[in-house]
C-alpha cells in the first residue's frame, strides 16, 4: 500500500468514525429521557420534547394495508397523577425527507395508571419511515 492510499485509508476511517459518533450523540440526546420501560425498537421512532414524566410506550404496532402505513402507539401513564400528552406523527419517505405538511398537534388527557391507545395513518402511499412527536406536560 503506497503512503497516499494509508492516507486515504486512515481518512476514510476517521469519516465513519465521527459519523458513528455523531449518530449516538444523537441518539443519547433524543432518547436520554425517555422512560426505561420503553422498548429501545419503539424509542427509536419516539422524539420527546422534554421529560416523559412517567409515560411510557410500552408497544407500537406498525401495518402496512393497501400501501399505506397505520400505526398505532399504547400510551401507559405509569405515575398515579394525570398527565396531559401532546403529540404528532412525522411521516418520511425511503431517503427520511417528511412527506406532507405534517400533522397538526393533538392533545390526549392520560389519566393516572391508565393507558390508552393512539393510531394515525400515513397521508399517501410514499411514506417508509415515521416519527412519533411528544410533549409530556406534569
Amino acid at each position: 500500500m503506497t503512503p497516499s492510499q494509508k492516507i486515504k485509508t486512515m481518512n476514510t476511517a476517521k469519516k465513519l468514525l465521527l459519523a458513528l459518533v455523531t449518530t449516538l450523540a444523537f441518539n443519547a440526546q433524543t432518547h436520554a429521557q425517555q422512560d426505561p420501560g420503553t422498548p429501545f425498537s419503539v424509542a427509536a421512532k419516539v422524539v420527546l420534547r422534554g421529560d416523559a414524566y412517567g409515560v411510557r410506550i410500552p408497544e407500537m404496532r406498525v401495518v402496512r394495508r393497501n400501501d399505506i402505513l397505520i400505526v398505532q402507539a399504547d400510551l401507559a401513564n405509569m405515575g398515579n397523577s394525570d398527565r396531559t400528552v401532546f403529540y404528532r406523527f412525522r411521516w418520511l419517505d425511503s431517503i427520511g425527507s417528511q412527506v406532507g405538511d405534517g400533522e397538526s398537534w393533538k392533545q390526549l388527557g392520560l389519566l393516572g395508571q391508565a393507558q390508552q391507545t393512539i393510531k394515525s395513518v400515513a397521508p399517501s402511499s410514499v411514506v417508509t419511515d415515521f416519527r412519533l412527536e411528544m410533549n409530556v406536560e406534569r
